[in-house]
């Protein structure tokens, strides 16, 4: 049998995260509430998207210091309109963006056509050159400056079957990351690429993983247990905050060594 762990809030406090203003995309479930949940239990205020309105709306009512909005990251002018909103309304610097939001389509090459190929772009990576691109100038400047915090995945590292596209816009991903790093670096803000392994959201335990699955991850992992989302949120708050003040274009696999082993 493999294990698991508690989905638990972490116990670690990072105090300059404390009244910072953290933007988040894809925050309505799985991964990405977990992440809503670990920065508003810092005392951030976080601003995120999805286009799920239901969820969205959901935790924000949840959560004082969490702010929902609906958001479709394939139209560059809903993306654009809404970190207008946020750089307009909180008046202050953005401490971290977390580019989470993302497709996982089971696609076999026969039945990749380009209309799909173009849409999981639009959404994995297009999305993140945009956000990117409007927040970079409303960034924190003092002291160690800002976090952007990109995902990419395990797979790219593994490459497993009917995932071409999807391992595709990842390993742009990580393309994405050290470019930005270079040239955001004299701005005083960080690139980091966070790649998940399995990670056991409703959404995956749902409709992927089985019983196979838990087995192969006992053979492949290094950690034969199975990954919760809040330690991948765990991850996404050290990065954004400045204890890992000294890093910036790399990529932290947060797989339990998966793709080590």
């Amino acid at each position: 049998m493999v294990a698991a762990v508690s989905d638990e809030k972490t116990t670690t406090t990072f105090s300059d995260l404390e009244d910072s203003h953290i933007v988040l995309t894809g925050g309505g479930q799985g991964i990405g509430e977990a992440m809503v949940r670990a920065f508003a239990a810092q005392g951030a205020t976080v601003y995120f998207c999805d286009v799920d309105a239901e969820r969205g709306e959901k935790l924000a009512a949840e959560i004082d210091s969490a702010v929902f909005t609906k958001v479709d990251l394939r139209i560059e002018m809903e993306v654009v309109e809404w970190l207008e909103g946020i750089t307009t309304e909180q008046g202050g610097k953005i401490k971290a963006l977390v580019n989470n939001a993302a497709c996982d389509p089971r696609i076999p090459l026969a039945e990749l056509t380009m209309e799909k190929w173009d849409d999981l772009f639009a959404s994995n990576i297009r999305a993140m050159a945009i956000t990117c691109r409007e927040l970079a100038p409303h960034f924190v400047s003092a002291d160690y400056g800002g976090s952007i915090i990109n995902f990419s995945s395990v797979t790219f590292n593994i490459a497993p079957t009917e995932m071409i596209a999807y391992i595709s816009t990842k390993a742009g991903i990580q393309g994405l990351t050290r470019g930005l790093a270079r040239e955001l670096g004299p701005k005083n803000i960080r690139v980091n690429t966070i790649s998940p392994g399995w990670v056991m959201t409703e959404r995956q335990l749902k409709d992927y993983v089985t019983d196979e699955v838990k087995e192969m991850l006992h053979e492949k992992q290094c950690v034969p247990r199975l990954l919760e989302p809040a330690e991948i949120a765990d991850v996404a708050l050290f990065l954004a905050s400045d204890k890992s003040r000294a890093m910036t274009g790399q990529e932290l696999l947060a797989d339990l060594g998966m793709a080590f082993s």
